[in-house]
């Protein structure tokens, strides 16, 4: 075509020919183009359909392909279905082997059979587990109605008990005058016993010990349980939850609250009292002696301290005369200082209260002892408690064999106790009016005339008692502590004044007194500056064991301080004459010696000799 239009445009007339040429040369050319065309679209339609053709095959390949895979998925659920599928017979407890081999019947276990096949196996033991169900329904039947049978006969029986009760009350009732006169309260016993249901454990066991101990072998103490039963059974009751009271209380509340909230301090006490809080009910304990004096005992359970305290009250038979140096002995504080050795009842023994009294600021059990009573040992070994202290803690259960290994050794002491306060009351009363009680058994032990009076005796404070130069070695040994009790007695003749410091040991008189003794005559002398004073405290300290009289052994304190009386004669009279002063003798020999002095030391014979009635030297 650019040809054609470049020989046109020339304008040569030659050309026409060249120009029809050219043109029927491009004509052939647009028929073959068309022609080419045609044969394209025929080819692109004709690939067109084999790749949809192709397409369609490959699409129902993939649909195969995943139909397979879904089958195989199935096929693995099942197969998975199978592997964990649990039979109930896994859950049933079949008997082992040996005994199913031992007890099934031959038709049933097949031993031929079962022995190689474990499904046979698994198959004849559900039969003989069937078999045997089968047996235990028939007799869990025939157990019924049995059990329905003695049903009926209870009840009969109940129906009957319950029209006795009535008549028992009213036969109960009416044998009341006789069990007075007889002195035998089954009534009283029996509602004593009901309460004691409500006792906590180590109550409980002290309540039991202490009255089978009372039955059987001393019928002067007397077991009783005071308190009340409705706050014990209230401890015992759970809470009664109410929505309605909830929200009542709510309301009163928030309306206290805005009036006033409670201090640390007020918190802090409302802590206290909760943790000292006593059981309603108590335990009391009454030790009757011969001559009719009473030691009341009332045993207390702290319920969150886990321990037991004591109070005691003594009531006599006759009026006893005050003594003003006696007012320590029958001291409820002090009465049961000391029943064991080192039992002060101050500190609680249970170590775990120590933590409890730090979280509410307590320092020590012993400022509460006097509103809560005293936490003895023996009184928790009474109730069955022990806490060891060089094990670990675990919980601490009261235990009957622990009280009834303790209960007749504390009762005696306990009785013990109260007969020697007693009688040292009495002593008391006849020392502060400057008499020495010696009783008819022990005038053997002093000569027949002594001269040396008793014109004081007093009680002394622990604190005056450290004071004085002469109890120093006392105190250094250890054998004066602030639980026992001190006097000073002051026995004089003439001129001379002795002056003896008594230490006391609750434990009197299976432990003696404790004598310090200072004469003030022409100076000051004691044990440290003067050996024969030491020997007169020796003589009442030492040779304690002579002046014990008849057991039990109460006269103990009045003999040594009849015997310092009658040493001080022998001290005074053995004296020499002072021969610068003018006049007789102050104080003439009245006293048989043998010797007068003996040894370097020239110590003097205070031993009196009966029945010879002579002086001489140990």
């Amino acid at each position: 075509m650019a040809e054609i239009q470049e020989l046109k445009s020339r304008g040569i007339k030659d050309n026409a020919s060249e120009i029809d040429e050219r043109r029927i040369q491009s004509c052939v050319h647009f028929m073959t183009l068309k022609k080419l065309n045609r044969l394209a679209h025929i080819r692109l339609k004709k690939g067109r359909d084999q790749t949809h053709e192709a397409k369609q095959k490959v699409d129902a390949y993939h649909l195969q392909l995943q139909n397979l895979l879904y089958e195989v998925m199935h096929l693995q659920k099942e197969i998975t279905k199978c592997l964990e599928f649990k039979s109930k017979h896994e859950e049933i407890e079949l008997v082992s082997l040996e005994e199913f081999y031992k007890e099934a019947p031959p038709e049933i276990s097949r031993p031929a059979i079962t022995l190689s096949e474990p499904h046979q196996q698994t198959l004849a033991r559900l039969d003989w587990e069937l078999e045997q169900r089968k047996r235990l329904a028939e007799k869990y039947k025939e157990c019924l109605t049995s059990k329905e049978k003695i049903l009926k006969e209870i009840e009969v029986k109940k129906e009957y008990l319950s029209s006795l009760q009535p008549r028992l009350n009213s036969i109960m009732q009416a044998s009341l005058p006789v069990q007075e006169y007889l002195f035998m309260p089954f009534d009283q016993a029996h509602k004593q016993y009901e309460t004691a249901r409500h006792l906590p454990p180590p109550l409980y066991v002290l309540f039991v010990q202490a009255s089978a101990y009372g039955q059987a072998c001393d019928k002067k103490l007397v077991v009783a349980i005071e308190g009340s039963v409705e706050e014990a059974k209230a401890l015992y009751k759970p809470p009664e939850d109410s929505q309605d009271d909830e929200s009542d209380s709510d309301a009163e509340e928030e309306q206290t609250t805005k009036r006033r909230r409670p201090t640390l301090g007020v918190q802090l006490d409302d802590k206290r009292k909760e943790m000292l809080k006593r059981h309603p009910l108590s335990v009391t304990v009454d030790l009757k002696c011969k001559d009719e004096n009473v030691l009341h005992l009332t045993f207390y359970y702290l319920m969150n301290l886990n321990v037991m305290t004591v109070k005691a009250k003594v009531t006599t038979a006759v009026e006893m005369t005050t003594a003003i140096s006696a007012g320590d002995l029958l001291s409820p504080d002090s009465l049961l200082n000391c029943l064991y050795p080192g039992d002060h009842g101050r500190k609680t023994p249970n170590p775990a209260n120590q933590f409890q009294f730090d979280k509410v600021g307590i320092l020590t059990l012993s400022d509460y002892v006097t509103e809560l009573g005293h936490p003895y040992v023996w009184v928790q070994k009474l109730g069955g408690l022990h806490f060891p202290k060089d094990q670990p803690q675990h919980a601490v259960t009261a235990d009957n064999s622990l009280s009834a290994s303790h209960m007749e050794l504390t009762v005696k002491l306990l009785r013990t106790r109260l007969q020697s306060r007693l009688a040292l009351h009495k002593q008391f009363a006849s020392l502060e009016h400057g008499v020495v009680p010696v009783s008819s058994e022990c005038q053997h032990l002093f000569p027949a005339k002594i001269v040396s009076r008793l014109v004081k005796w007093a009680a002394i404070p622990y604190e005056d008692y450290a004071e004085l130069p002469y109890t120093k070695d006392v105190i250094e040994a250890g054998l004066a502590e602030d639980t026992h009790l001190y006097y000073m007695a002051l026995i004089e003749r003439g001129t001379a004044k002795l002056q003896a410091a008594v230490v006391l040991n609750p434990g009197y008189s299976t432990l003696p007194p404790i004598f310090s003794l200072c004469l003030n005559w022409k100076g000051e002398r004691t044990s440290s500056n003067d050996d024969n004073i030491r020997a007169m405290e020796s003589e009442v300290n030492v040779n304690y064991k002579e002046l014990w009289g008849p057991k039990p052994g109460y006269q103990l304190l009045t003999n040594q301080l009849q015997r310092l009386c009658m040493v001080l004669d022998v001290y005074l009279e053995t004296e020499p004459h002072d021969t610068s002063v003018e006049g007789p003798k102050e104080f003439p020999q009245e006293k048989m010696c043998l010797r007068l002095v003996r040894g370097p030391m020239r110590l003097k014979p205070f031993k009196f000799n009966y029945p010879q009635g002579f002086f001489s030297h140990r």
